[in-house]
């Protein structure tokens, strides 16, 4: 896989996370702890997608 192949995916993958953090936080009995982990993915995704387009 390229490069830019894998760094798509990883953004992919973030906006796919993005969908999901936005419907469970519109959920009314939505649970913190499930929001706290798909923030906490979505911000990992991020900082992995910013690492590889510095780097190369």
């Amino acid at each position: 896989m390229s490069m830019q192949a894998h760094v798509a995916e990883l953004e992919r993958r973030h906006q796919a996370l993005d969908k999901e953090l936005k419907a469970e936080m519109a959920h009314p009995a939505s649970s913190e702890m499930r929001i706290a982990e798909l923030k906490r993915r979505k911000l990992h995704l991020k900082d992995e997608i910013n690492r590889l387009k510095t780097v190369h």
